[in-house]
């Protein structure tokens, strides 16, 4: 191959990544509308696999992460504490979601005196983002 011609390829490679940058970063312009608009279903009912403390109180949460995405989160808080507490913010093991590990972790901690949060990822359960039901990890770091 001459160098001209790998000159040639290398041009037409940057060229097609560029063109491919302006897709997505229009792509991403229509999801970040959608986000934006996006209503979410919570859920005010205990839904979780695991029984609910009498050693905690529960309620759910929701904030907005970097990228615009609404998170929504269950906070478990120690009966009869007052004061400052310590707090932990928990997510789960790959594709997990805050009614299974994350939950059962975080009310557990709370009932030793922490103030928790555990969290769905965005795309996931009650938190929201496009698409749907996608485990990104380079979202959640």
């Amino acid at each position: 191959m001459t160098v001209i011609s790998l000159t040639r390829i290398c041009l037409a490679f940057s060229a097609s990544l560029c063109c491919a940058g302006s897709l997505s970063a229009e792509h991403h312009h229509t999801d970040t509308n959608k986000i934006m608009t996006e209503k979410l279903n919570v859920t005010q009912e205990w839904d979780k696999v695991f029984p609910k403390s009498d050693k905690v109180t529960h309620r759910k949460v929701s904030f907005r992460n970097r990228y615009g995405i609404t998170l929504v989160a269950d906070l478990y808080i120690p009966l009869n504490v007052n004061g400052k507490l310590p707090a932990i913010a928990v997510s789960g093991p790959f594709g997990a979601v805050k009614e299974q590990s994350a939950g059962l972790y975080a009310q557990t901690m709370a009932e030793r005196g922490f103030l928790t949060i555990a969290f769905d990822p965005s795309y996931t359960r009650e938190s929201g983002g496009f698409p749907r039901y996608v485990a990104s990890p380079d979202i959640n770091t």
